[in-house]
């Protein structure tokens, strides 16, 4: 691929590397990058981002639910709207790339735009999501989906693992939770939503691809099994009288890997086991596993939730166990807009990289947008695809890459307004 850009260009991944060194300094535990949504280190993580927004010239505020939005006007009032966003929380003891790297490829883009004397056919909005993770509260993607017209008030009256609700929280922020309606964009006046992120993957390195475009999010379905048996000591009740309920969820978890594993396209995890009660000399009475299926297809997702909740059903009858079944989630795939991975794949090719097209397992701010406005996404490498980890690093010169790309692709989206 082409060379580096010098470190006082915007667009230089140095200094985008720099940035993200300085943004991960707000954290609520010194050494490590824990900034949950709504936190004191949030809100210092938010007026950094301001700050940046406002020195770059962009119309700049923050919404009623936390996100920081910056807004490059175009010279036609009545133009439609680029968005291009991520999220700025982070999952505990995470890693600075996820979400931040986003936001400040989408700055990155704006700052040379503006450099360029770029006079644009319609505007664009750099969005700081405030809640991407869902980790403190529950809810997931509540500020994006505020922006899509998708926000349910419920959420505001959720409450974290020490009583303090969304409200209070945002309240607490400086942010009016109840203008929350005001947040949501007309579809009608959205040109489409654009969001870099790291691929939280192994595909690209394995490809030795610095870039990739997202053709889908997957789709995703969780919810909980819970079994029912019959508690009895570990030395007296005989084998064959049992009815364990650890060992009905061990054979579902396995029928699950192995369900994962046969069919194409799919993943199955079980990520949670509960047994209440247990103990070293009790057959358990009890037991509870949680189930993620996701899919970028949306029928293999629901013939795939299918199958495993009707072996669960059948595994526990032939075990004499009771069962509820709770699906608590289930979210559909977000395809995205072919013109859009056209236009980023034609920018990636034009910087020496294949194209290359990829599914994302993991969920993103974009799925905010499906339905709403068309989106897309481009993945950035990351060393073994490690993500939510220390660990997490995508080099600079990558970095580049992918604001030059997402860079190109804005100037051809304006070529064809044009």
């Amino acid at each position: 691929m082409t060379a580096s850009l010098t470190n006082t260009s915007p667009l230089s991944g140095t200094r985008m590397a720099e940035r993200l060194h300085a943004l991960a300094a707000h954290t609520s535990v010194p050494g490590e990058m824990t900034r949950l949504t709504l936190s004191p280190a949030h809100k210092g993580a938010a007026e950094q981002v301001a700050t940046w927004f406002r020195a770059a010239g962009l119309e700049t505020h923050v919404d009623a639910l936390g996100t920081v939005v910056g807004r490059l006007a175009s010279t036609n009032p009545g133009a439609k709207t680029l968005l291009i966003g991520s999220h700025i929380d982070t999952v505990p003891n995470g890693g600075i790339y996820d979400g931040n790297l986003g936001v400040l490829a989408g700055l990155a883009v704006v700052e040379e735009l503006i450099r360029e004397a770029r006079r644009l056919p319609f505007h664009i909005e750099v969005l700081a999501f405030a809640d991407e993770e869902g980790v403190r509260f529950g809810s997931t993607l509540t500020s994006s989906k505020a922006v899509a017209g998708k926000f349910d008030a419920a959420a505001l009256d959720e409450a974290d693992g020490e009583g303090t609700t969304r409200r209070a929280a945002l309240e607490a922020f400086g942010c009016q939770p109840d203008a929350w309606a005001g947040i949501a964009r007309n579809p009608a006046t959205l040109l489409g939503y654009l969001e870099v992120h790291i691929e939280q993957g192994p595909v690209l390195e394995a490809e030795g691809e610095a870039l990739g475009i997202v053709s889908a999010i997957a789709g995703c379905s969780r919810g909980t099994i819970a079994l029912t048996g019959t508690a009895g000591h570990a030395g007296t009740l005989p084998m064959d009288m049992r009815q364990d309920a650890l060992a009905g969820a061990a054979a579902i978890i396995l029928m699950i890997e192995r369900l994962g594993q046969e069919m194409e396209g799919l993943t199955a995890t079980v990520g949670v086991l509960e047994v209440p009660g247990a103990a070293v000399n009790v057959v358990p009475g009890r037991a509870t596993l949680s189930y993620d299926i996701r899919s970028a297809d949306d029928r293999t997702r629901v013939r795939g939730v299918a199958m495993v909740l009707g072996r669960a059903k059948e595994i526990a009858e032939m075990r004499g166990l009771g069962v509820d079944i709770d699906m608590r989630y289930a979210a559909p795939a977000a395809t995205s807009e072919l013109a859009l991975v056209a236009a980023l794949s034609a920018s990636v090719q034009g910087l020496g990289g294949r194209g290359l097209v990829l599914p994302s397992g993991a969920g993103h701010d974009a799925m905010a947008f499906r339905g709403v406005c068309p989106q897309a996404m481009l993945f950035v490498r990351c060393t073994e695809g490690i993500s939510h980890n220390p660990a997490e690093y995508a080099a600079p010169e990558d970095i580049e890459l992918a604001a030059r790309a997402l860079h190109g692709a804005v100037l051809a989206l304006a070529e064809s307004l044009s």
